[in-house]
């Protein structure tokens, strides 16, 4: 790991989001690339945090981590002719948030190949030098879930103890982890606050970049660290990609009829499992939405 910059952060979150295995229509990633650039747009910014600037921590190695023949490198050519090899990696950044009482570490990068333990501990020894408070861990799965209901996140704790503390669900999947998984378990053995937000993303609209799918996990990030965040065009390239699976859904009768079948299915769950505390949530972030514009 190449360290570039410690910055000044203050009680800092990480979030971390890898493509691949763990980021189905690239909806965590989407996430963290947003965040990463939410202050810098005057027009979209809150709280008056306009021209926050991320700065780079840290890179870390491809050569040790990375499969070229999995993930190769691309070569890109600019407006000169100039040509230049990007590599597979993944890159920690600082983000300053001062009117919030604590700043983001973000992660963001390609799922490595390989030496996942050692990736691991390289990066939680850097977070315990950074004083990270938590770990929130952002992934997206395929899941039989129709693409005109809200996404649908859940919010996880790797061990009974630590998700009762944190007022999340207990994790009981098993079976093929990704890398996510192993950072989860070892923040566990090194005592480090840890959550997963999972975006269930249907599984028939999942070959584009699903912004519903990132703004369901900023507003789940929002609900659980209870503050508010630049939306910029989510909302409004949210229901583009809804109106553009529509269109896809209406051109094959066997897909519109399963996706049907999945609304009232979606419908019917949700009119028994609503609840007070629901909308409660919903209610919050309205409110702190209200107050903080």
């Amino acid at each position: 790991m190449e360290i570039h910059k410690i910055p000044a952060l203050r009680n800092p979150v990480m979030l971390i989001a890898f493509s691949g295995w763990n980021d189905a229509a690239e909806a965590a990633t989407g996430a963290t690339s947003h965040i990463l650039g939410a202050w810098t747009d005057a027009e979209h910014a809150v709280n008056d945090q306009v021209g926050v600037v991320p700065e780079l921590i840290a890179d870390i190695d491809p050569e040790e981590f990375y499969d070229f023949q999995v993930n190769r490198p691309i070569v890109d050519i600019d407006e000169s002719q100039i040509r230049s090899l990007t590599w597979p990696g993944a890159q920690i950044f600082g983000l300053a948030t001062p009117n919030f009482d604590f700043d983001f570490i973000i992660v963001r990068g390609v799922e490595p190949s390989m030496k996942w333990k050692t990736f691991t501990h390289d990066l939680l020894d850097l977070a315990d030098d950074l004083e990270v408070q938590m770990i929130i861990t952002l992934g997206s799965m395929l899941a039989d879930a129709p693409h005109s209901r809200p996404i649908t996140v859940t919010g996880s704790g790797a061990h009974p103890d630590l998700a009762k503390r944190l007022g999340v669900e207990v994790s009981r999947y098993e079976g093929p982890t990704g890398i996510l998984g192993v950072i989860s378990d070892a923040c566990i053995r090194r005592g480090i606050d840890a959550i997963s937000l999972w975006a269930a993303i249907p599984h028939y609209a999942s070959n584009s970049p699903s912004p519903k799918a990132t703004l369901a996990l900023i507003n789940a990030l929002e609900d659980f660290l209870e503050i508010s965040l630049p939306q910029g065009d989510l909302h409004t390239d949210s229901l583009e990609w809804e109106s553009e699976v529509d269109e896809l859904a209406r051109e094959d009768s066997d897909v519109a009829e399963y996706v049907k079948a999945l609304e009232e299915s979606k419908d019917s769950a949700l009119l028994s499992d609503v609840s007070g505390e629901d909308l409660a949530r919903e209610l919050e972030r309205f409110l702190r939405r209200q107050s903080e514009n």
